[in-house]
């Protein structure tokens, strides 16, 4: 693997995050022993398949990792539960420098087919009733994701509103504690309720949900491309995982990718 192609995937201020926070494994020596796995490089071809969509078999042999090494070790790392670990250490990064605006949140969702099934996923309403999954994700006002959730298709978006605010870290900040509530909430028609505005209010968040048969659900235009970010890793593009754990695992990725690039341009 090329040493641009390895630094553009998971430049060095990622791996100075990442690697702290990987769970350690005890390796399995066969016959003679192995050589202790090159965890950077495990990383960052998990990371390859993740923006590239490719399927794990055709991972290239320039990584140094095979197949089937790559997808156990990010298995091993999905049940460990390692991929909220820096999403959450980017955004304090992030929140410690004063770069995440929490005047408002934003909640939405996008449907994604489920090529193989699994759980969850249910039968997409606007795809023929084929199985689908969906992504959930709750950002802040610049785009940044907080929160992310996965569900199957048939569920209705509402459904995932209290899980993803409930979902919200406690995130460093420049002056004072670490922080976890915007001033307002951001959502479209579908989440909107009697609950969903009293459940916000007594939680000190000021609700901006679209009313059915009132306002429009274009009223959050201009804050709708805060789940763009999502389309630019084609392995979410359509869900290939039967687990919804592993599916959840690359969007937990994808959130961490999505902050880190801020994070970036901020030492640029």
């Amino acid at each position: 693997m090329s040493a641009d192609l390895s630094q553009r995937l998971v430049p060095d201020g990622l791996w100075e995050l990442v690697a702290p926070l990987l769970p350690s494994f005890n390796s399995r020596p066969q016959g003679g022993g192995t050589a202790p796995l090159d965890e950077r490089a495990v990383f960052t071809a998990v990371v390859y398949v993740l923006t590239s969509g490719c399927a794990w078999r055709h991972l290239p042999e320039t990584f140094g990792v095979s197949p089937a090494t790559a997808h156990r070790r990010f298995t091993a790392w999905t049940e460990a539960g390692l991929w909220r670990r820096p999403h959450r250490a980017v955004l304090d990064e992030l929140g410690a420098r004063g770069e995440t605006d929490w005047t408002s949140a934003i909640v939405d969702a996008a449907s994604v087919r489920a090529k193989k099934g699994g759980s969850p996923t249910g039968p997409n309403p606007v795809d023929r009733g084929k199985k689908g999954g969906k992504p959930h994700v709750l950002s802040e006002a610049q785009g940044l994701p907080l929160a992310v959730a996965v569900s199957g298709a048939n569920m209705h978006d509402s459904l995932a509103l209290k899980p993803l605010v409930r979902g919200i870290p406690a995130i460093r900040s420049r002056r004072g504690p670490c922080r976890r509530r915007p001033v307002k909430l951001r959502a479209d028609k579908a989440y909107f309720s009697a609950d969903h505005l009293s459940w916000l209010r007594e939680r000190g968040l000021v609700p901006r949900i679209a009313r059915p048969g009132i306002e429009s659900g274009e009223r959050l235009g201009r804050h709708r491309w805060n789940i763009a970010w999502l389309f630019g890793y084609r392995r979410l593009t359509v869900r290939y995982e039967r687990y919804g754990s592993h599916f959840l695992a690359f969007l937990g990725l994808a959130a961490t990718l999505t902050c880190c690039k801020k994070l970036a341009k901020l030492a640029t």
